[in-house]
């Protein structure tokens, strides 16, 4: 049974990741994910589906059976609670939304550090199922294993693109990802008539990722998407979206087969 933090472990041995993301709680697709032995780990969207504590028990432990991590993207309101939950059930790294200064960032850091002689964390010692079932280990074996959890924050406010440099100095932030919608709905803007100055942004944010030892993190729909990426210094991938395939199938195929079917009225 895996009983490390599989994603530390590529961050730590400068390996490149690939994740995708899932939106469904139901365990099942974890595990058809990890059959595949594609993916080093999935990020389940939490902060746009509806789930319970149990959910993401269940989602870690699929996860685990196939060697694979997780990742929990949620929201920014009751984040440490939902952070420190995920943490408990087994997800091996946090995505942080929506923040936009250094204070905020340092504050979600803290929250997820242990409280130790050397740390100026606030997790304790919950006695939940954690990686592998590992519920009760010696307090500095736990305090290690919160060390490992890996802290992702989006970068997708115009705020937080203007203090990358300062976020990205702050101990503790493992990776970002630029976020262009939420980016250009906070100059006002729609995305799809400001490509040029969101992908400026994107790169400014990736530059100075890479600048302070963080690892930026990118999304792509194709894989032919990487390479732009790659030629910029990303190593660490989100292929593909549940949801977004399964409405490109709907409104494709989809459509090809109304039409069929309309034609035999």
């Amino acid at each position: 049974m895996m009983k490390e933090n599989k994603l530390r472990y590529h961050l730590e041995n400068n390996l490149p990741t690939l994740s995708t993301r899932l939106w469904s709680t139901w365990p099942f697709y974890t595990e058809v994910v990890g059959s595949t032995h594609n993916f080093d780990y999935i990020e389940f969207v939490g902060e746009y589906a509806p789930f319970s504590q149990m959910d993401l028990e269940n989602i870690a432990r699929a996860a685990e059976l196939h060697e694979m991590g997780t990742m929990i993207k949620l929201d920014l309101q009751n984040r440490g609670y939902v952070a420190q939950k995920a943490v408990g059930a087994g997800f091996q790294a946090i995505m942080f939304v929506d923040h936009v200064s250094v204070e905020q960032v340092k504050e979600s850091v803290e929250m997820m550090k242990p409280k130790t002689p050397d740390g100026k964390g606030t997790f304790g010692y919950p006695n939940r199922r954690f990686i592998g079932t590992q519920s009760h280990i010696p307090a500095m074996e736990h305090a290690k294993r919160l060390e490992d959890v890996v802290l992702c924050f989006m970068i997708e406010k115009e705020e937080a693109v203007q203090n990358i440099d300062e976020i990205c100095s702050v101990p503790g932030v493992d990776m970002i990802q630029f976020g262009p919608n939420d980016y250009c709905m906070s100059k006002g803007w729609n995305t799809v008539d400001h490509r040029d100055e969101f992908k400026a942004a994107e790169r400014k944010c990736i530059e100075a990722a890479i600048a302070h030892g963080v690892r930026p993190r990118c999304e792509i729909v194709h894989p032919e998407d990487a390479q732009y990426y790659i030629e910029l210094g990303v190593k660490d991938f989100s292929l593909g979206d549940q949801l977004a395939k399964l409405k490109a199938f709907w409104n494709g195929e989809g459509k090809t087969m109304r039409e069929i079917v309309e034609g035999l009225k």
